[in-house]
């Protein structure tokens, strides 16, 4: 079995400085032990994240797949204030196809980037209309086929429309897959596949929803709260050497 290595960080620098950690020492691991131990991460982070649930409000596919449009470059709570009247003004793809631009944009103007998420829920809508008589597909290839949708869109959707595995990489997700030693890739594609490879699919919406969940509120981008990460025994980048 070919051997993959991850880089250890130096635990005696100075968790202040400003400059990165060296690597001191490298450890071998192969695949087999990738797997298993990106299988223990996955089995702590269930634990302490016991029930996942999108964070969205909805009630169908369809609101789904309109708040998972809007939470680009946003927060959840910030598209849960907007959809409740989106919603009901326009609670179907029909009535969202024929919705006036200037009305939406001015139900969602609180949102980033409203004028284009605007533009892509209503052509959204029409092709929904056009294409799949106003039902949401449950296929990637007709998913990302879709205004506004790419593949971290329709794996939410898959996992949490359909119950079809699905690894939605944000930015969460992929500074903790780098951060764990689960991948070394950037794409966001190829850390899916990377980390698609080393968990069963039965893992896979829950594992990459509950990184989300842990790098909010743990594994911070500029400093991580490793003193009381679940995980932290597991982490090579763990600062604090817990073994």
């Amino acid at each position: 079995m070919r051997e993959r290595l991850f880089s250890v960080p130096n635990l005696s620098t100075d968790r202040r400085s400003a400059t990165p950690a060296q690597p001191n020492r490298r450890k071998r691991e192969t695949l087999e032990e990738k797997s298993a131990r990106a299988k223990e991460i996955a089995e702590r982070l269930a634990r302490a994240y016991a029930e996942v649930e999108c964070p969205l409000a909805h009630d169908n596919a369809f609101q789904l797949l309109v708040a998972v449009i809007l939470s680009a470059q946003c927060t959840d709570a910030a598209v849960n204030k907007v959809t409740p009247e989106l919603f009901r003004r326009y609670a179907t793809p029909l009535a969202l196809s024929a919705a006036p631009l200037a009305d939406l944009e001015s139900l969602i103007r609180t949102l980033g980037l409203f004028r284009a998420k605007a533009k892509s829920l209503k052509r959204c809508a029409e092709q929904l209309m056009q294409k799949f008589n106003g039902a949401v597909p449950s296929t990637m290839e007709e998913l990302t086929g879709l205004a506004g949708v790419g593949r971290k869109t329709a794996n939410v959707m898959l996992g949490h429309a359909f119950n079809i595995p699905g690894i939605a990489v944000d930015t969460h997700c992929k500074r903790l897959a780098n951060r764990l030693a689960l991948t070394r890739q950037q794409d966001p594609v190829k850390i899916e596949k990377d980390l698609a490879r080393i968990l069963p699919p039965h893992e896979w919406t829950g594992f990459s929803h509950r990184l989300i969940i842990h790098g909010r509120r743990t594994c911070y981008a500029r400093k991580p709260a490793c003193e009381r990460c679940e995980i932290n025994s597991l982490c090579p980048s763990s600062l604090t050497g817990a073994k």
